[in-house]
């Protein structure tokens, strides 16, 4: 083998590991690219998780808000009717009462 022949193989070589070297550069970069609109993709969905708890957390806040007021507005509608049913008994008794003081003593 010539020492032309030998320049020639290892330029040939050379050419073929520069290609691949190409080739994996071209496939490293489309790797990357779509590496990184994952990641974009990703930190949108995060971003509208984040944002939707706290719709969630402020509708439970409110939610919360409206329970109590419920829960506070039956507390006092049950004392108002405990009252009245208080007032009622109280009545009652007081007219049974009377009415036992005005019946006529027992024969004996």
């Amino acid at each position: 083998m010539t020492t032309d022949e030998r320049f020639e193989r290892i330029e040939h070589v050379t050419v073929g590991i520069a290609e691949e070297r190409r080739k994996d550069r071209e496939e490293y970069r489309s790797l990357w690219r779509d590496t990184q609109r994952q990641l974009n993709d990703l930190t949108g969905k995060v971003a509208d998780l984040g944002d939707r708890i706290a719709e969630i957390a402020e509708e439970s806040r409110a939610a919360d808000q409206r329970f109590g007021a419920r829960m506070e507005e039956a507390d006092r509608q049950s004392r108002e009717r405990d009252a009245r049913l208080g007032d009622r008994i109280e009545s009652l008794a007081s007219s049974i009462g009377a009415l036992i003081a005005r019946l006529p003593p027992p024969a004996a």
